[in-house]
């Protein structure tokens, strides 16, 4: 049984897919779920786990999982949903588990990474994650997108389906860092553009850095190639969308609308 801290995008979609079932927290305790707050109910469920998945970023310095379960997570499987954002800025270098974390921007989150870490968990450092219903295809259709113009600044990315994949592959796998990231790294514009291409809609406008908030100028100010090497050698794990012109044509193909000529007829008496 996995127990999961912080059911939210990524590890809904992970709990779906665990083999031996899968009980999950949220802040709330909503649609059955534990409230992460309530110990009378959350540690019984870490006594009765066999795996324990967090995903639960830190708040100001603190682990939240840590801090408050931290004694109870002896002689479990540990997973912990980390950042590549932990490496800070490469100047456009590759980085893998090797490269010193701690130096960026994520300075709480590099803490969080290498404290599950010393617990012997499997620490997978995510980069931008995307995936239905959350990709630059939804960004441009709603207006929300732009373009920056630095095609230099590079960055890493990864279809929601192979984090999931990644992390099954590791139930047997030893602990340690692991980067779960597609092969092509790129600039943020260049993806924009070519979402907008498939939804043949006009490129996003191009804004200046200084008119966004401190947290996209401090994205935009780290740059970085991250490798996955050590995932695909020892999980034998593969992406199955390795760039994101793979990734986001097949995102379109499922919410793009079937042209009238190419739709079944409906039954008699059938018309949802």
């Amino acid at each position: 049984m996995l127990l999961i801290f912080g059911l939210g995008y990524t590890a809904t979609r992970i709990a779906a897919a665990w083999p031996g079932g899968s009980v999950g927290t949220t802040r709330d305790g909503r649609d059955g779920t534990l409230r992460f707050d309530d110990a009378a109910m959350v540690r019984p469920a870490i006594a009765a786990a066999t795996h324990i998945l967090s995903s639960v970023p830190p708040e100001g310095e603190v682990d939240p999982v840590l801090d408050r379960y931290g004694d109870a997570l002896s002689g479990k499987w540990l997973g912990y949903l980390s950042s590549t954002g932990v490496y800070g800025d490469a100047a456009g270098a590759w980085v893998d588990e090797s490269a010193p974390i701690g130096g960026g921007r994520r300075s709480a989150r590099a803490a969080a990474d290498a404290a599950w870490l010393r617990l012997g968990a499997r620490a997978f450092r995510l980069p931008g994650i995307y995936g239905p219903g959350r990709s630059p295809l939804d960004r441009v259709r709603q207006g929300r997108a732009h373009r920056v113009g630095l095609p230099e600044q590079v960055f890493s990315r990864v279809h929601v389906d192979d984090i999931v994949a990644g992390v099954i592959a590791a139930i047997d796998a030893p602990a340690g860092a692991y980067n779960l990231a597609d092969d092509h790294p790129c600039s943020q514009d260049a993806v924009v553009d070519f979402a907008a291409q498939l939804l043949r809609l006009p490129p996003p406008p191009l804004v200046d850095i200084a008119t966004l908030s401190p947290m996209a100028r401090g994205f935009y100010a780290e740059n970085r190639r991250v490798a996955n090497g050590k995932a695909k050698r020892v999980l034998g794990w593969r992406p199955a969308y390795p760039d994101y012109r793979l990734g986001l044509r097949a995102l379109n193909a499922i919410t793009s609308p079937t042209p009238a000529s190419a739709a079944p007829a409906a039954a008699s008496g059938d018309q949802r």
